[in-house]
């Protein structure tokens, strides 16, 4: 349906939702503060390019989305993109591959992409996210440290080195406010889980800084004034040869805004229990991205730890999402000046914690010690997003895992399987172990999954469960006709798992093969599962549920 749930949400909204939206959406606005300046910097423009695209791209994302909660703006993901879209081409070209994305996006929605973009393998997304996040650890070192150096290389390999001929050039105060930033942010939400500790920390070391007259480079010593204005409308300059040039990064720009966004979006249906419009999210985020560079803004998409704050703090219709960009634009006209002020460590201690979240390092240890094939899509993405480019990561890693999906297709066909599944006869198999032949107990719920447990029919799986109002007390999965499995259907397992955790149901697996029963094994979810639980046949798997209602009676 291509209808913007603020339309759904204005239908029933009440003066008790609005004030939640409130409460959540000038926290947020907060919260994103530091993190849109901090976003720029990395990507090398200005700061202020940072609150325009959280003002613009915010605003337009939450007014026409698919999300009753989405959060845009800048984001992580696209620092390494922008980086070097900017070093080769400037910021006009930026402008304008930011705003072909945005029209791709659009197209994308409008022909119902949005479904298509779930079905990006696992591995490929973990691997380039991890890439991205040592990226932006390693962007930061030099403000982190204050190290006097001159402009810090792009190659991965490089900027090393030279940090490494840099080592000693350290600034004593810089690495101190870094440092003590660092661990306000770490151990704070110990003390409150309402405020951040981002924010406490801007704050008591723009404090520190200024009071103590610390040797410490901020915002304004490098990059001047920010603007306490909104600029006027703009359309780039750029030669027909450049935009030709510049087609290719701006597919990654949309690829990364529509897979962010639609994670975020599928993260926040987790967590409200609502579901999302994705094909709406898709013109929404084309649409912030084709008017945020006409105000000198940057690529933009759904933040999924803004989105999570915005939720936690009581946020309930897009209204929030609105009020969140409101609270910048204010901020922006009446407190640009004391954002000046801010250090730069701080920027890169917060960026250093955003880059530890991104990284999902136990999602790629787990994929290590899954399916070989996964691992090696994994590694191969992580790789070359460091060390060549992300585009290249993106498109070898997508290549790389449809030859190994075809090449697992083809080791688990059964000619006497097909030829039985196209058969004419009308005489039918004779199938004892047929679920029509079992008597289910009331209170169980049964699905079978048939054929390669891979990508496309993982996130199918997914929906089918999702359909289902009422938890039952025991959910069995056959898996009688599942050959093989990936890292995509492993993970969707664990998610099933845990959704049924939080359902008080017990989660029984029966008719395991080989293949998967050791993925099962090497990612540990068979121990999470329990033993007891993985079973043989659909006998029984109903006879461990009768068990498990009896115990329960």
């Amino acid at each position: 349906m291509l209808k913007p749930k603020l339309f759904t949400t204005l239908k029933d909204y009440s003066r008790e939702k609005f004030a939640s939206d409130l409460v959540a959406g000038v926290i947020v606005g907060i919260v994103a503060l530091p993190l849109a300046i901090a976003f720029a910097i990395a990507s090398g423009v200005s700061p202020e390019k940072g609150l325009y695209t959280a003002i613009v791209a915010g605003f337009i994302i939450s007014a026409i989305g698919g999300s009753r909660v989405q959060i845009g703006g800048p984001t992580g993901a696209f620092v390494v993109i922008v980086y070097g879209i900017v070093q080769k081409y400037g910021v006009d070209g930026l402008m304008v591959a930011t705003m072909i994305a945005g029209v791709l996006l659009v197209i994308m929605g409008f022909a119902r992409l949005g479904s298509a973009i779930k079905f990006i393998p696992y591995p490929v997304i973990v691997g380039f996210t991890s890439g991205i996040a040592l990226i932006i650890f390693s962007s930061q070192i030099k403000d982190l440290f204050g190290l006097s150096m001159g402009a810090v290389p792009s190659d991965f390999i490089e900027k090393w080195m030279v940090y490494a001929q840099h080592v000693t050039a350290f600034n004593l105060y810089a690495v101190a406010i870094g440092a003590g930033s660092l661990i306000i942010m770490m151990f704070w939400p110990r003390i409150s889980h309402k405020i951040p500790g981002s924010l406490i920390a801007l704050v008591l070391s723009t404090l520190v800084v200024q009071l103590l007259d610390l040797p410490v480079e901020t915002i304004g010593s490098r990059f001047g004034d920010i603007p306490s204005s909104l600029p006027t409308p703009m359309f780039p300059s750029i030669s027909f040869a450049t935009f030709k040039d510049l087609f290719q990064p701006a597919i990654t720009i949309a690829l990364l805004a529509g897979i962010e966004a639609l994670l975020s979006a599928v993260v926040a249906d987790g967590m409200t229990g609502g579901k999302h419009r994705s094909n709406m999210e898709l013109i929404a985020q084309g649409v912030a991205n084709i008017a945020s560079p006409l105000f000198g803004g940057i690529p933009a998409t759904g933040a999924i730890a803004r989105t999570a704050t915005n939720i936690r703090n009581g946020g309930k219709t897009p209204i929030a999402g609105i009020i969140h960009a409101v609270v910048l634009l204010f901020i922006m006209l009446f407190f640009g000046r004391w954002a000046t002020l801010i250090p730069l460590p701080t920027l890169a201690a917060i960026l250093v914690i955003v880059s530890y979240n991104m990284s999902e390092w136990r999602s790629f240890r787990s994929l290590l010690r899954g399916p070989r094939s996964d691992a090696v899509v994994l590694v191969t993405t992580f790789a070359l997003t460091v060390v060549l480019d992300l585009t290249i990561a993106i498109e070898v890693g997508m290549l790389l895992a449809v030859f190994l999906f075809m090449h697992r297709m083809a080791s688990v066909s059964n000619v006497s399987v097909i030829t039985r599944e196209f058969s004419d006869d009308e005489e039918d198999v004779e199938d004892g172990m047929s679920i029509d032949r079992q008597d289910v107990p009331e209170g169980v719920e049964v699905y079978e999954i048939n054929g390669p447990f891979f990508f496309g029919a993982a996130y199918k799986f997914k929906e089918s469960i999702q359909v289902v109002n009422k938890a039952p007390k025991v959910r069995i999965i056959r898996m009688r006709n599942v050959p093989a499995i990936d890292a995509t259907g492993l993970h969707t397992l664990e998610e099933v798992f845990e959704r049924s955790q939080k359902q008080g149901t017990v989660l029984v697996i029966s008719g395991i093969h080989a293949q998967p029963l050791m993925a099962l094994e090497q990612s540990k979810l068979m121990q999470r599962i329990g033993e007891e639980n993985v079973v043989e046949s659909i006998v029984d798997a109903l006879a461990r549920a009768r068990s498990l209602l009896h115990s329960r009676a």
